[in-house]
């Protein structure tokens, strides 16, 4: 018991300690007053609004709605989708819990902990159980805002949104434990090819409580999520006690959601327990884990360069190229060679062939009225934002997370052709390959073969653009941290904003997407082509700094 009593007092130092740097400089209060306001505005005007609905016309419609014994598949296929979400998010964690260990520490935890006199077992538990606390204030905060606009129809109470959080951190919470139990199992009795496949039969039954009832529906997204929307679907772990949780909004039985809270809490206790008996000396896997994860930290602050290894599928492949040729070609070949490790071919690989099955299933479902156009409309819209943040991501990779390409003898505009070129291509390639299939097979407008990869070109440009500038430009990382926010508030302000709604409008005229993607082409072209010019503007006036 003192140890427990002696870690609680050190994280009570640390505590008071961020206490006091915050008092000696007030100006680190301005980002949590800041969220602190915007939840704030959004639920209490969203709460505001209750008072304006008129109680006896929701009666009336619940009376009318009453009279007809149909399903709302609109309601049912939202809960399913959700609950389809939740359910692939912890197939994915279970998956990475047989990739990698998880650690509850940092690397100064660890120095200073895993030296001290506090028993192996005690320390992890104690840390594991205090993970709960981020879990916890960050599921409340995400509760806070999603709810804010359900106030105009349900009575969300102070108990109704501590329910609604616990049953959100639960979910989260316990699957740190799950995962380390996992790896710890693995580790001492090397077992990994029976979770595995505990993971995968996991998977395959959940696909066909999907597949099933869809296929037995009149049609397939009427029937999709019969069965992982019902109620009988709150008794399946994790998933289906934090709903059966979450819902006391609506079924108001507290007995429900306290039975679900003390199902976790013993299944935490459960793990805990077969944590502590086969852990054993934990410090050794735990410390590779911990640094690791210090390491993804600082790359993601910038501090240190992201590897170029990442998301390879065959780094050591041996590779017989022809000559490029000279000069700023050397920046293309480099990019070449990169990518020619990274995949099975330089400019369509496998990540692109995945996401160009994805639309093409979706086409050929459309036929039989398993999916509507409407999904792949979306789907495409997706792909465009993802390649957008692609392209702001690019500049953290390879020799563009520093300025050292202009040091090449070369024109600056070759420099920066050779840079993007062979992205040019990755994208025009995959991009043409999915949507044209798409089209033909789902009989689309036929205007999306153009326009979709012209879409994903100057999206692809236009972030690349906005971080080269900034990159570039830019010498201190105190400038690049606060003009890089202000660049992409302008260009999503006064550039993105308005191209999308130049397509809303097309598409409020028309009710048809080719004219809304016409609508958003036109604007993120002068997008992409103003921030084109800006960052060769950029590049031309580097050539002459000194280095």
């Amino acid at each position: 018991m003192n140890e427990f009593k002696l870690l609680i007092r050190k994280d009570l130092f640390i505590l008071v300690n961020n206490i006091k740097l915050i008092l000696r400089n007030p100006l680190r209060l301005l980002p949590y007053i800041f969220v602190l306001g915007y939840f704030s505005f959004f639920y209490f005007r969203r709460s505001g609004k209750k008072s304006e609905i008129n109680t006896e016309e929701i009666g009336n419609l619940q009376d009318a709605a009453g009279q007809f014994e149909q399903v709302d598949f609109a309601v049912q296929n939202i809960a399913g989708g959700i609950t389809l979400l939740a359910l692939a998010f912890l197939m994915f964690q279970l998956y990475r819990a047989t990739k990698k260990n998880i650690s509850f520490f940092s690397m100064a935890d660890v120095n200073l902990l895993f030296t001290s006199p506090v028993s192996p077992p005690k320390l992890l538990m104690y840390y594991m159980i205090r993970s709960i606390v981020p879990s916890l204030g960050g599921s409340f905060i995400f509760v806070i805002y999603s709810t804010a606009q359900l106030n105009d129809v349900f009575d969300l109470t102070p108990l109704n949104l501590i329910l609604m959080s616990i049953g959100v951190t639960m979910f989260f919470f316990i699957l740190s434990p799950i995962k380390f139990l996992i790896y710890t199992l693995n580790t001492k009795y090397n077992i990994l090819g029976y979770i595995k496949n505990g993971v995968f039969a996991l998977g395959v039954i959940l696909l066909l409580m999907i597949l099933i009832p869809g296929l037995m529906a009149e049609k397939f997204w009427q029937g999709m999520f019969a069965w992982i929307s019902s109620p009988w679907f709150d008794f399946f772990p994790l998933v289906g006690w934090s709903r059966g949780i979450i819902t006391f909004v609506s079924h108001n039985n507290i007995w429900i959601s306290l039975g679900f809270i003390g199902v976790y809490l013993l299944s935490f206790l459960i793990i805990v327990q077969l944590v502590l008996t086969h852990a054993g000396y934990y410090y050794e896997d735990v410390l590779d884990s911990t640094q690791s994860n210090e390491e993804v930290k600082e790359k993601a602050k910038g501090k240190q360069q992201a590897s170029e290894s990442t998301g390879s599928l065959n780094l050591n492949k041996k590779l017989e190229l022809k000559d490029f040729g000279t000069g700023a070609t050397a920046l293309y070949w480099r990019n070449y060679v990169h990518s020619s490790r990274q995949d099975f071919h330089p400019l369509f690989g496998l990540y692109g062939l995945g996401f160009s099955a994805i639309a093409i299933i979706m086409a050929i479902l459309s036929n039989f009225d398993w999916f509507s156009h409407k999904i792949i409309y979306g789907y495409l819209i997706m792909m465009i934002g993802m390649y957008f943040m692609a392209g702001m991501g690019r500049t953290s990779i390879g020799d563009l997370k520093k300025p050292y390409f202009i040091l090449i003898p070369a024109s600056w505009t070759s420099k920066f052709w050779n840079m993007i070129k062979l992205d040019i291509y990755q994208t025009l390639i995959m991009s043409v390959i999915m949507v044209i299939p798409t089209v033909l097979i789902a009989d689309l407008s036929w205007g999306l073969m153009f326009l979709f990869p012209f879409c994903m070109i100057a999206f692809y440009l236009t972030g690349f653009a906005i971080t080269l500038t900034t990159q570039v430009g830019f010498d201190e990382g105190w400038d690049r941290k606060l003009i890089k926010p202000v660049i992409i508030g302008g260009v999503f302000l006064f550039g993105i904003l308005p191209s999308l709604a130049a397509g809303v409008f097309g598409f409020v005229i028309s009710r048809q997407f080719i004219f809304a993607m016409t609508g958003v082409s036109m604007g993120i072209f002068i997008v992409a082509a103003v921030m084109l010019h800006v960052t060769l503007d950029i590049i031309s006036k580097v050539e002459f700094k000194e280095m």
